[in-house]
């Protein structure tokens, strides 16, 4: 998609239409996040610190990111290709491989079908795009690169909006690249890649193997040297399991209050449980991330003894390994994210800590295979005697599947009602009283607030 969040707010209010627009912060250390093209015009980028882009162009607009409404423009954006092959990779919101190897019998040589998808884009999402044909995926990113706007010498040029690459063309097309256009080449393997007197595509495709791999490792040298020469035999692969999740913030100023940086984690834990459950995942592992402001970066991470996807598992988990951590002269960025994931219904039983009758002793219960997450086994305690009996009532706070319950209601009401109809009682400030959108946080009792 062509400035894919700009775009979005550009179509929900057509006032801003050829105006310098930006989607991010404006906060000191924020960044930008998506720039439309007039503000393109003035230099300004993705990533580009926020206040340069400010320098670079006065009368830019600033507008906050609104990443529920980029997710419904997405949706809508997929349904699209599915109408075209169900092999559809997505890469982040905005962008998708399609293998159309079988669709072409039904819509046509590639080229047809290139134009097909662009018009449909246009005409049922309402927002300009880009389109990439190739026989491989960096061909066709490459292609659909080259088949963007921009803005040159004389002002704003139109892109071609559709790129096709036939096979017979693959060199003729990569070769004269910058090498900085291959995948895996960032700003460290580009400066290597100088040293050996290379720049563009060509003269990576005239480096030897065996020189890469001794100047970049055994991995990347091969990969570089098949990419240089359009090989790329990486699959097409619909609806890749996430392997993390997780959710951070950078803060305008370093946030020296450990209270207040736990109702953040408040927010985020319930936000990335939000998405585990989504997703129809449960997570093993809770990691959180701690940022100075000089830079220097702590992480620190907890395995469940049995996988997760509620919001106070997550975040008693956080929280617990933010406690370990020093604040220092306070946090610069701040995020929690959950890996290990499996799908629900591979996930084995929950285990709970019961107690012996009589005598207050834990004992561990064994998840019984089958069983839901959350649903807990159904063991019967023993007297000294042998003889078995049923054990003591749970308490509120240990009654199984509590939370599980509270998650799946939370979900349905947001589902309706938006994502700030529940808040998070756990991020109320000291003195607001109000609660930040996201999440629901564990009462005194254990119980769902």
């Amino acid at each position: 998609m062509d400035a894919f969040y700009a775009s979005v707010e550009v179509k929900e209010e057509p006032s801003l239409r050829g105006k310098p627009v930006v989607v991010g912060g404006t906060g000191q250390r924020s960044v930008v996040a998506s720039a439309s093209y007039e503000a393109r015009r003035f230099g300004v980028r993705s990533a580009m610190p926020s206040v340069q882009a400010r320098r670079l162009c006065p009368d830019i607009v600033f507008l906050p990111a609104n990443f529920a409404l980029y997710h419904a423009y997405s949706r809508q954006l997929h349904e699209v290709l599915q109408g075209f092959t169900p092999l559809v990779e997505g890469i982040g919101l905005d962008e998708a491989f399609l293998d159309v190897t079988g669709s072409c019998s039904l819509f046509g040589p590639p080229e047809v079908m290139a134009r097909s998808i662009r018009d449909r884009v246009g005409q049922e999402v309402g927002l300009p795009c880009a389109v990439g044909v190739g026989p491989n995926k960096l061909i066709s990113k490459l292609a659909s690169k080259a088949a963007k706007p921009r803005w040159g010498e004389t002002g704003h040029v139109a892109g071609a909006g559709i790129v096709v690459v036939a096979p017979r063309d693959v060199v003729a097309f990569l070769w004269p690249l910058p090498v900085r256009a291959i995948w895996g080449v960032g700003r460290a393997g580009a400066q290597r890649l100088e040293r050996l007197g290379v720049n563009t595509v060509r003269q990576l495709a005239a480096v030897p193997v065996e020189v890469l791999v001794a100047s970049l490792g055994r991995a990347s040298g091969q990969l570089l040297h098949e990419l240089a020469w359009g090989r790329d035999d990486r699959p097409v692969v619909p609806e890749r399991a996430p392997k993390s999740i997780g959710q951070e913030e950078t803060y305008p100023e370093d946030v020296a209050d450990r209270a207040e940086l736990e109702r953040r984690l408040v927010v985020m834990s319930d936000s990335v449980a939000g998405r585990l459950r989504e997703h129809g995942m449960v997570a093993r592992t809770v990691t959180l991330k701690l940022r100075y402001g000089d830079f220097s970066t702590l992480t620190r991470s907890h395995t469940f003894p049995s996988p997760q996807s509620t919001g106070p598992a997550v975040w008693r988990s956080a929280q617990a390994l933010l406690a370990g951590l020093p604040l220092r002269g306070g946090a610069r960025l701040l995020g929690v994210s959950a890996s290990g994931l499996l799908p629900v219904s591979a996930s084995p039983g929950e285990q709970l800590a019961l107690h012996l009758a009589g005598t207050g002793a834990p004992a561990e219960a064994v998840a019984v295979p089958g069983r839901a997450p959350g649903a807990g086994p159904s063991p019967v305690s023993t007297k000294p005697d042998g003889r078995g009996t049923a054990p003591p009532p749970l308490s509120r706070a240990a009654r199984p599947g509590a939370w599980e319950e509270a998650s799946r209601a939370m979900d349905a009401v947001r589902a309706r009602f938006g994502s700030a109809a529940v808040q998070p009682a756990g991020a109320i400030g000291p003195r607001s009283g109000t609660a930040r959108p996201g999440a629901c946080a564990p009462s005194g009792d254990g119980e769902p607030a």
